[in-house]
């Protein structure tokens, strides 16, 4: 779901601390907060890696799982510290 700025729509309170998943179903870490930019996403427990998704790559929450247009490769590009 989309608003009329094409900017994705979606409840922040629904999505923190669920699984993110890509394009080829890949699971890239779980969401951990949302910004006014980005969604935030962090994988591994010892040593975490965290991911900034740019909100326009979010696809659809499905009631379990937050799914983004984007593989795990390119999911590399985001990661920060």
């Amino acid at each position: 779901m989309t608003n009329n700025n094409n900017n994705p729509v979606f409840n922040p309170e629904e999505i923190v601390k669920k699984e993110a998943r890509g394009i080829s179903n890949n699971f890239l870490g779980q969401v951990q907060e949302i910004t006014s930019d980005n969604i935030v996403v962090e994988k591994g427990a010892v040593e975490k890696e965290r991911y900034y998704f740019p909100k326009n790559l979010f696809d659809r929450y499905d009631g379990h799982d937050v799914w983004f247009r984007i593989t795990e490769e390119q999911a590399k590009q985001y990661k920060r510290g």
